[in-house]
């Protein structure tokens, strides 16, 4: 019996790390987790790159190449990463090619500060696909109203696409629709639909983050939107990819758009460690797996269920008619995730062009 990480996988639902640091993927700490726990495929952001870097951890010597080559503080940073993560997906690519291309990914972002600028979030994802030169490389691209013409375009384009910043159900459902649009534009120009993979990630925990705030202590409904949200999320993929649409380009070899779940470590002591796990289990899906998710993984805590997330979805209906009752819009929560989420991303990369400019300074001064 393997890991309760790999038992993911015998669900249905591929386990990713949320994670990368140089010496994961150098030192063999990626290749276990790979070997070991089942883990399919792993997802970078601004934020993991700036712990990373801020530490050290390897990207010394790199660095001060890479400026000494008159490169600006943010090609280095793409520079950096770029390493990372092409190693990454070499470790990877065996899972890749074990699953006929429709696992083992590893994703980068394009540059936050581009949420609201489809043509160029258009241009860099292009470059950077090209740059890292691999199959199993994803681009995110963040699922803003800006944003699902560049999905749509890059998907057409035969690029792997993961869409982030999800919350809500309408913009979920717009993003699948980019996706469909896109591989209809892909087939009609010759290209092979079965070559492009894509997820949608759905955040979740934020969800419950942001409700805290409005509920009053002891509501009963305190650590259950979230989960509902996604459930709900989840009926959306099955019912849209299903369908004379659907069934058209599934029979070119297209690949379903799967649901990532992203931000699935608790916030609040008081929820179980891995209460956005063990609900949302499910056949064609996939988790990230924060560093702290692991850990509670690997100690037992979880109770692992087969199609978790497809249960009860009356009771996730009762959910979110029990929130519009006590007076709060789920509509008016997640479009202020989205929003402080688009925020949230583009601080958090110039907090880390601005640690790059930091680290440059204590290496140039001995």
């Amino acid at each position: 019996m393997g890991s309760a990480i790999d038992r993911l996988n015998d669900f249905g639902q591929s386990p990713w790390y949320d994670n990368i640091t140089r010496t994961l993927v150098r030192e063999g700490g990626l290749a276990a987790l790979v070997a070991g726990d089942g883990i399919r495929g792993v997802t970078s952001n601004p934020t993991i790159f700036d712990k990373a870097i801020a530490g050290g951890e390897g990207y010394d010597e790199q660095l001060l190449a890479s400026n000494a080559q008159g490169l600006s503080t943010e090609d280095c940073f793409w520079a950096l990463a770029v390493d990372d993560i092409g190693g990454a997906a070499d470790i990877l690519r065996p899972v890749y090619d074990a699953h006929g291309g429709g696992d083992g990914f590893i994703s980068i972002e394009v540059s936050p500060l581009l949420a609201k600028e489809t043509s160029k979030t258009i241009e860099q994802a292009a470059a950077l696909f090209a740059r890292l030169g691999r199959p199993n490389i994803m681009i995110k691209i963040p699922g803003t109203i800006e944003g699902l013409p560049a999905i749509e375009e890059t998907i057409a384009a035969g690029i792997n696409v993961n869409v982030t910043l999800l919350f809500g159900l309408e913009r979920h459902a717009a993003v699948i629709d980019a996706y469909l649009s896109g591989l209809e534009r892909l087939v009609a120009s010759g290209g092979d639909p079965s070559k492009v993979s894509s997820v949608a990630s759905f955040f979740v925990s934020r969800v419950d983050t942001e409700l805290d705030k409005r509920l009053p202590e002891g509501s009963a409904l305190r650590g259950k939107v979230a989960v509902a949200n996604a459930q709900l999320a989840y009926e959306v993929f099955r019912n849209h990819f299903s369908g004379s649409r659907w069934d058209a380009l599934a029979a070119k070899g297209a690949r379903l758009q799967r649901p990532l779940w992203a931000s699935t470590s608790t916030k609040n002591a008081e929820y179980p460690p891995t209460l956005y796990i063990d609900t949302l289990i499910g056949p064609d899906t996939v988790n990230t797996l924060a560093p702290a998710s692991i850990e509670a993984l690997h100690s037992g805590e979880a109770t692992l269920r087969a199609n978790a997330v497809a249960q009860d979805i009356d009771g996730a209906r009762q959910v979110m008619a029990d929130l519009a009752q006590a007076g709060i819009s789920i509509d008016d929560v997640t479009e202020t995730l989205e929003r402080e989420g688009v925020e949230s991303f583009g601080q958090s990369y110039r907090d880390l062009l601005g640690t790059l400019e930091r680290r440059l300074g204590v290496l140039k001064a001995g």
